[in-house]
């Protein structure tokens, strides 16, 4: 060209440099090409306009999704957005690979990008080169893909910010890695060090409570937003010579400071050191930029996973109580278990408490649900129970007065919508540590379990009375009885049987089996209980009934030290051959038969002859009703069964304070009554009446077979082979 002529259109050079030309308007999705660009493209060598779709449809899928992420990134930060891109043909082949440079502006009152740029073909890199490093295409696009797959699953499954921090430090770019790592976060108007990986332990003191006004590139991401990239030392001193010696002896080369968004706002700062000059390409800054985005939200989550943590330990240990100082005479474990997933606190509870008396009182409870409203619920009724105790109320004044309270909690605000009724169960056991008496009130809560000194595991039947917070004015009998030496009592919430899809009864047997066949000591028995329900072992149980700790479990228990309670210094394993019940039968509580026979079928559970558990059920039955209706006196009926092995001896004994004897009558066959001598006679292996100064007791005796249960003739002839038993 000779001086004075005139320069040639810049679209005559960019065609001579096979470089084509388009205009990228994101608020009309129009895309404007020259002919060069269109031939590029693969349409016909003539200037065109097109519409995002049909540019799309031009480009391989993967590409078009980097161009946008490309173009956000550089408008971000004010650079070249550079790509490289596979043009694709009708038939879905890959046409030429061709690279785009181009400046983009955003446009915030149309909330849109302009983009002007170039198209130039290249050449795909060979894979395993050093070309194939820096460009988007080849082996680096599919390691770099594979690496944030992985990069993102892994920060995804941290849960706490040391495991985020230890997965992070770990991991390798594709093509370039960072030998340092630090994450800032902010405290009020200071840089903070959350963690770091890289350095050795003091080297990042200067840079911990840096005020965010100070020259230093970490607090400048956190006042702008914005990312700071460094390629060489030269460039860190030039831009901030304030802070440049602090960072001088580390003897890194090039650095990127990128923020930690949340929620469009700003933590903190990650911090990539390199040890080597790296350019950060917008392919690099694209990882890099990605990287912090998880790495964001992964200390987020863990951040608040944690406090979540802290909140419920606190909750956990202000609202269960310590059990307090060792009790006389008495021993005592206790677990609580929360249920699995969210709030790990939810309404079961259980609490010890001195009495005024000297004795002490065991509370435990099952607030309904599982949620915060629950856990406030228990505590406050918790408060109230130890309050109404601490009065020197006796256990059914105590409940009631905890019905009354939470019915009027739960129904403060009437019918209204910020009504939320809510009841409660609740077994309360006032024990008396020198005699071992027991004075039980239950409200809808299950049954106590007796675990007696020779091994014997019953549920203990006691009256009971509707859930707290149902009836303000409810009443709730008592229960007494006596704990014998070497006996356990234990209290538990349903969480504990029926956790793992089990329901009342056949939770009942597992937990029957556990208590059966351990030999430790109490706190042993306590672990070996919540183990068996939701510990390792748990998991093992095939079918339905598996490990999902749906509710939680709160558990006492109570033990009186004698011989086979494995309470002393060393667990006991000798088991006296007795067991017995003893329970009262007044007047004004004839339900209390049905309570009798289940007394005696659980402390018959393992008797061999079925046949001889229905008839001593039966002569239970008989007898207590006999005294309730032919005298005015209570009914006290003490059961024991001595022994061990087959041919065990029960004995039963009905008592009452009347003076009449019973006698045997022969009844006509309309008759109702006058049966009870001969059922006696016929079924009893032995049985009698003594009389008691004040009263008598009548009594008799069944013999447990060796292995089966005997026949007994009938009056007809010799044993048959439907009887039961050996013939």
């Amino acid at each position: 060209m000779r001086t004075g002529e005139s320069l040639p259109p810049v679209s005559e050079v960019l065609t001579s440099l096979a470089t084509g030309l388009w205009h990228w308007d994101t608020a009309a999705g129009l895309v404007t090409v020259d002919a060069e660009a269109a031939r590029l493209l693969g349409l016909p060598a003539e200037p065109a306009t097109l519409t995002e779709v049909q540019t799309r449809a031009r480009l391989h899928p993967v590409d078009w999704n980097e161009i946008t992420g490309v173009v956000r990134l550089a408008a971000a930060e004010g650079t070249l957005a550079e790509v490289r891109v596979r043009i694709m043909d009708g038939d879905g082949s890959i046409l030429r690979v061709v690279r785009s440079r181009s400046k983009p502006a955003f446009d915030p009152e149309r909330q849109a990008y302009e983009l002007i740029g170039t198209l130039q073909e290249v050449t795909e890199p060979a894979p395993g080169t050093p070309a194939a490093r820096s460009a988007v295409t080849g082996d680096w696009r599919r390691s770099r893909e594979a690496f944030l797959l992985d990069a993102g699953r892994a920060l995804a499954e941290a849960r706490s910010t040391a495991e985020v921090l230890r997965v992070t430090g770990g991991l390798s770019m594709p093509g370039f890695s960072p030998d340092g790592l630090v994450v800032f976060g902010v405290e009020g108007d200071r840089l903070t060090i959350i963690g770091e990986h890289g350095h050795q332990p003091g080297d990042m003191n200067p840079f911990s409570h840096m005020p965010l006004s100070t020259d230093y590139p970490a607090a400048e991401v956190v006042r702008t937003g914005r990312a700071v990239y460094l390629s060489s030392p030269e460039e860190y001193k030039e831009r901030y010579p304030a802070t440049w010696p602090l960072a001088r002896h580390f003897g890194r080369r090039s650095w990127a400071f990128l923020p930690l968004t949340v929620a469009g706002r700003t933590m903190g700062t990650w911090l990539a050191a390199f040890a080597y000059p790296v350019a950060f390409t917008p392919d690099e800054r694209a990882v890099l930029t990605t990287v912090a985005r998880m790495l964001a939200q992964a200390l987020s989550r863990a951040g608040a996973a944690e406090s979540e943590r802290e909140l419920t330990e606190g909750l956990q240990r202000s609202m269960l109580p310590s059990l307090g100082p060792e009790i006389p005479g008495m021993r005592l474990a206790a677990r609580y278990i929360p249920t699995g997933g969210g709030l790990q606190v939810g309404g079961d509870w259980y609490d010890m408490i001195p009495l005024p008396s000297g004795r002490f009182a065991l509370a435990i409870g099952d607030v309904q649900g599982h949620d915060v409203r629950a856990a406030g619920l228990m505590g406050q009724l918790r408060i109230a129970l130890r309050a109404y105790a601490a009065e020197g109320h006796r256990p059914d004044a105590v409940l009631t007065r905890a019905s009354r309270f939470l019915h009027g909690v739960t129904h403060a605000s009437g019918d209204g919508p910020s009504a939320d009724p809510r009841f409660a169960t609740c077994l309360y056991v006032e024990a008396d540590p020198p005699s071992g008496r027991l004075e039980i009130a239950r409200a809808g809560h299950p049954d106590p379990v007796i675990r007696m000194a020779d091994g014997t595991v019953m549920m203990r039947p006691t009256a009971g009375g509707l859930p707290l917070g149902i009836d303000p004015d409810a009443d709730y009998p008592t229960t007494r009885f006596t704990l014998e030496a070497g006996e356990t009592l234990m209290l538990c919430t349903d969480g504990l049987i029926e956790t793992g899809g089990h329901d009342l009864e056949s939770g009942w047997r597992r937990l029957r089996a556990i208590l059966e066949d351990h030999q430790g000591d109490l706190e042993s028995l306590a672990d070996t209980l919540v183990q068996a329900v939701h510990g390792p072992s748990s998991h093992h149980t095939t079918g339905p009934l598996a490990d999902r700790r749906e509710d939680d479990i709160a558990l006492l228990l109570l033990c009186r030290p004698g011989e086979g309670c494995g309470c002393g210094d060393t667990a006991v394993t000798v088991r006296p051959p007795v067991r017995r019940t003893l329970l009262s039968v007044a007047q004004d509580e004839p339900d209390r038969i049905a309570e009798a026979r289940r007394h005696l079928r659980e402390l018959l559970h393992d008797w061999v002859s079925d046949d001889q558990v229905d008839s001593a059920v039966l002569l239970v039955s008989e007898m207590v009703t006999n005294v309730l209706v032919h005298t005015d006196t209570d009914a006290l009926l003490l059961a024991e069964v001595t022994g061990a092995g087959a041919g065990r001896r029960l004995r039963v004994e009905v008592f009452d304070t009347g003076d009449d004897l019973p006698h045997k009558r022969r009844p006509g066959e309309l008759a109702s009554s006058g049966r009870g001598v001969m059922l006696i006679e016929l079924l009893a292996d032995a049985w009698g009446v003594d009389p008691r100064g004040e009263g008598k007791s009548i009594w008799f005796e069944l013999h447990e077979p060796n292995g089966s249960a005997p026949c007994r003739p009938d009056d007809s002839g010799p044993c048959r082979p439907e009887d039961s038993g050996p013939c």
